[in-house]
């Protein structure tokens, strides 16, 4: 993949990302926001609806007590009665209206004492009573037997008793409010009953969350509030209570709600768990979808230098190969048979080089896919050891190196494929002797643990930092060390060692410091 196409990818979804996240927070902080908006129109007219109550039951409260007081005194000592009356005749229905209206005004003559008398000044309000009596008749005029006489038929009567008007009952309540304003406030309501309503009213609406409430008069505290009740701090609600004929009070009920942010989110809580969830499954997608991105670049990489390592690798023994066919082919040279076998054992030195290339590819493929055979038989790990180091014996001598062998491991057979497991020794050996830049100096040891036998191959050469140490057995790979030919092979060698292992019920891992070289340790089950 393109560098800058990969980078803009990764940018897009980076950013598409964000906007999801930041979508996600502002839809929470809306939510939130509508529903603190909702909260303070429920709060609100709950305080209404107490306030309502409150001064209803107060005014209730003086309406019984006057009653009381009316029937303790008995009989009035003086009444007028007002009517007022008119009659009305239906010309077509010859039906006669008679509507009349009175009000009777009863007078005890006594001093009112409900009104306490808190200026000390002489108390000349009077205690009466007003009844409303409304009557109407409808007649029928009837003619008499003679055909000069009449006579009105009653066909309906309705007569009501009332109390007092609206006019009347407005005058009522304004000379009421006038006297409950010189009361104090704790005589006018008390703790319980605002508790008692706030409760109801907030239970009615579903609403469970503590709070706190207080009267205030014009700013300042009553003694009618809650102990924790504070006036700065959260957000408060507030209501008129106590208003007067014309609307006006110097009373306020607040209330305040310490844990109403928890009780709003709390309340959304399962869209914010769902819309988190959805949010996670979305940036573990998109972390995956960059990891695999990432990973599939660095294989991409990796591959095409697996291919242009193949083809120096290839090139080179064609190279050779074509070379020693012309110097056959060369009239001077086909009759020398020293020249001639020299380099008909160059053509076959490298075709068994190219052939070992072809094969460790297949061999990888075939493992992958589960295809390749591996039977398993009784051998002695030391023989196979033996018989992996005189691959490569050779090679290292001729770099004046040594392979030298420490086999004490006093049980040594185990159940493995003889070919497999000496092609597994060989390329851990080969590779010690390519990641030596100077003379190769290898050692292979031997032991028992428990019943496993460890071989240790360990070599004094170019060593691998942490972070290579980690990627070492992975197919294609291989250290970069500026020339990618410096080194040669396909990142194949390693790859097959594991899988191989793996087949094996055994284990391979690797020990190395940079500049200070490297060991291998296969561990594999005695029998």
């Amino acid at each position: 993949m393109n560098k800058k196409l990969f980078v803009l990818l990764v940018v897009l979804m980076s950013l598409s990302l964000v906007g999801i996240i930041l979508v996600q927070v502002y839809w929470i902080r809306t939510s939130i926001n509508d529903k603190e908006e909702q909260f303070s129109r429920t709060v609100t007219d709950i305080l209404d609806k107490v306030s309502e109550r409150v001064e209803k039951r107060e005014m209730n409260e003086y309406s019984d007590r006057l009653a009381m007081m009316a029937d303790s005194i008995g009989e009035p000592k003086s009444a007028q009665f007002k009517n007022f009356m008119f009659m009305e005749r239906d010309l077509d229905s010859d039906e006669i209206l008679f509507y009349s209206h009175g009000i009777l005004e009863e007078d005890y003559n006594i001093t009112s004492t409900f009104f306490d008398n808190t200026l000390g000044a002489e108390d000349t309000t009077l205690l009466k009573n007003f009844t409303s009596r409304r009557t109407k008749q409808v007649f029928k005029r009837e003619g008499g037997l003679d055909g000069q006489s009449y006579s009105l038929t009653p066909i309906e009567k309705v007569t009501t008793i009332g109390k007092l008007s609206s006019i009347e009952r407005a005058a009522w309540e304004d000379v009421f409010m006038e006297h409950a304003k010189t009361q104090p406030i704790h005589k006018r309501v008390s703790k319980q009953e605002l508790e008692l309503l706030l409760s109801q009213e907030l239970s009615n609406r579903n609403i469970d969350i503590d709070y706190e409430y207080g009267v205030y008069s014009q700013g300042y505290p009553t003694k009618i509030r809650s102990r924790k009740f504070k006036f700065s701090g959260d957000k408060m609600y507030k209501a008129p209570i106590f208003r007067d004929a014309e609307g006006m009070t110097t009373f306020s009920l607040l209330l305040t709600f310490p844990g109403m942010k928890k009780y709003l989110f709390r309340s959304l809580m399962g869209m914010a768990l769902l819309s988190l969830v959805f949010t996670l499954v979305i940036i573990l997608a998109y972390s995956s979808a960059i990891y695999q991105l990432i990973k599939q670049k660095r294989i991409s990489e990796i591959k095409s230098d697996f291919i242009n390592n193949m083809t120096h690798e290839f090139k080179t023994p064609i190279a050779t190969i074509n070379l020693a066919v012309e110097a056959i082919k060369n009239p001077a040279t086909i009759d020398d048979k020293e020249k001639v076998l020299r380099y008909l054992g160059m053509i076959r030195d490298e075709n068994k080089r190219m052939h070992a290339q072809v094969e460790n590819v297949l061999r990888i493929s075939k493992l992958e896919k589960n295809q390749l055979d591996i039977t398993k038989d009784r051998v002695d790990i030391h023989d196979i050891i033996q018989d992996a180091i005189t691959h490569v014996e050779l090679i290292v001598q001729d770099r004046g190196g040594y392979v030298n062998a420490h086999l004490k491991a006093e049980r040594s057979e185990v159940l493995a494929n003889d070919m497999h497991m000496t092609n597994v020794v060989v390329n851990i050996l080969d590779n010690a002797v390519k990641y030596s830049p100077e003379t190769p100096k290898i050692d292979v040891y031997t032991e028992v643990v428990k019943n496993n036998i460890i071989i240790k191959v360990q070599d004094q050469g170019a060593g691998m930092s942490k972070a290579v140490l980690k990627k070492v057995f992975e197919k294609f790979y291989r250290e970069h060390t500026g020339d990618i030919h410096n080194v040669k092979g396909h990142g194949l060698g390693l790859a097959y060692v594991k899988r191989i292992i793996d087949d094996h019920q055994g284990e391979v891992y690797a020990e190395s410091e940079k500049d200070k070289g490297s060991t291998f340790f296969i561990k594999l089950p005695l029998i």
